[in-house]
Formats: structure tokens, C-alpha cells, sequence
């Protein structure tokens, strides 16, 4: 029998799968650039519902089960963590790093998490894309072998437009064995949900020390040794918010939040 927890978050009670992994490290350093608001502010800042896209996050992953938050900070630091502190969660403990190097790839964020999460397993996830709690917490029950990662794998979205700006994955079987930008054959799509042990930092320091700063340089690391799987946990909607026009989008595909009980 599948044990639930309930989990409420602002006024609303959600279930979820009783989950193995509570820790996450969210990056939240980047804007993009593609990103470009007259006012310059960070991306993560801007509303979802009238909801700050970081606080978005935050809550989808605490109603995921995920209780140990690690965020790795760098545009505009300062007020995207006085955003996150302001918005306290019970039962969900928050700590960050700031990521000086923050305008280089996503793989220097993701290695500077070394230095706060010391879980044998967590979560990895961006701050700039929006997921289904309950996508989350079945990525986060997953069986695993005890040295495998998985990545979250979209093998359905055609959309022309997400194509050409996502992150595309090979498998053979439910392994993978290729994953970039630039691939053009390919099987699914990478959806910036993660579980991973800590080999990753070990990867990602390999891939850095010769020049390779993206996160998929050390994603390819782990499958060239066979430790990387894929799930398809049939996400229904998931969107990588890149540009302005994104927010939008993101309104369209998911719910406004519940007003807080009285």
C-alpha cells in the first residue's frame, strides 16, 4: 500500500507519495540572457499569479515532501533571498550560498551546493521552471540503485519553439547516454528535475577543471559511467521560463495559488 503524507501550504491541503529524499538544491543564480525587463530585475522576482516566481518554487517543492532547501543565490542576491525569507514555510528549513561567479553556466552554481548540501541524495532543481508538485514527489520516490541519478525526461513536447531552446537527452534503454543543447538525434527532452547522489560534485569539478561549466557537462560525466537514468513521470505541464513572454505562458499552463485560510 502506497503511504500518503499531506502536506498544507498557504490554506490548501495537498497529497503526496511518502517521499525518501527531503533535501533540494534549487539554483537561483542566473537571469539569462534572454531575460530582459526594463527595470533589470531578476526573472525570479517577477509574478506567476501575482505570486514572485522563486516563492513559486519554493512551495512547489515543499508541497513535493522536500523539507531541506539549498539555494544557491547570485543576481540581485540580496533581494531574492529577502523574497524567500519573508515567505517562511513551516516545516521547511532554507539555507543559501552566494555563487560570485553567478553570470558563468549553470554547472558553477550547481558546484558551489557542495559546500551547503551534504545529503546522500537530494533534489536538484531551477529556479526558473515551473512543475506539478506531484511530478516532484514521484521523481523523489523513486527506487534507485544506490549509485544512480535520474533526471526527469519530457518524451512527448513537439512544440518547435521549447525544442530549439531545451536541453535534449539520448537514452539506450532508460539509460542515458548522451545529453546537450546541440544533439540532433535525440529521445526527450530534460525537464531541470533532478535527484542525484554527490557524485555530481565530483563530475562537475572534473568537467570545470577543463573548462566545461554547464550542468550537463557533469550530467554527461555521470551517464559516460553508466549512473545516470531518465524517467518519464508523464509531465503533463513543466515550462522553463527564458523571456518575459514566458511568465505568461506559465499563467496559461498553471494554477493561480489559493488565497491563505482565514
Amino acid at each position: 500500500m502506497e503511504l500518503v503524507i499531506f502536506v498544507r501550504i498557504r490554506g490548501r491541503v495537498s497529497s503526496v507519495p511518502s517521499v525518501t529524499v527531503r533535501d533540494a538544491v534549487i539554483l537561483a543564480a542566473g537571469n539569462g540572457d534572454r531575460f530582459k525587463n526594463p527595470q533589470r530585475e531578476s526573472k525570479l522576482l517577477q509574478p506567476v499569479h501575482g505570486q514572485p516566481l522563486i516563492v513559486r518554487t519554493i512551495e512547489t517543492a515543499a508541497a513535493a515532501g522536500l523539507t531541506r532547501l539549498n539555494i544557491v543565490l547570485g543576481y540581485q542576491a540580496d533581494r531574492v533571498r529577502g523574497i524567500v525569507e519573508r515567505h517562511r514555510i513551516p516545516g521547511v528549513t532554507v539555507q543559501f550560498i552566494v555563487n560570485p561567479d553567478w553570470n558563468l553556466e549553470n554547472g558553477v552554481s550547481a558546484f558551489a551546493a557542495r559546500k551547503i548540501c551534504h545529503a546522500q541524495r537530494f533534489m536538484l532543481l531551477m529556479a526558473d521552471h515551473l512543475f506539478e508538485s506531484g511530478v516532484l514527489a514521484r521523481l523523489a520516490a523513486l527506487d534507485l540503485d544506490p549509485a544512480d541519478s535520474v533526471l526527469g525526461i519530457d518524451t512527448t513536447t513537439t512544440d518547435p519553439g521549447i525544442v530549439a531552446e531545451a536541453t535534449k537527452v539520448r537514452l539506450a534503454g532508460d539509460r542515458i547516454v548522451a545529453i546537450g543543447k546541440q544533439l540532433t538525434t535525440w529521445d526527450a527532452l530534460d525537464t531541470g528535475m533532478f535527484l542525484f547522489t554527490p557524485a555530481l560534485f565530483d563530475a562537475l569539478e572534473e568537467a570545470i577543471e577543463v573548462g566545461e561549466t554547464t550542468l550537463s557537462a557533469g550530467v554527461q560525466r555521470l551517464a559516460s559511467a553508466g549512473l545516470m537514468r531518465g524517467a518519464d513521470l508523464g509531465v503533463e505541464s513543466w515550462c522553463d521560463v527564458d523571456t518575459v513572454e514566458d511568465l505568461r505562458l506559465a499563467e496559461s499552463l498553471f494554477a493561480a495559488p489559493e488565497p491563505d485560510a482565514a
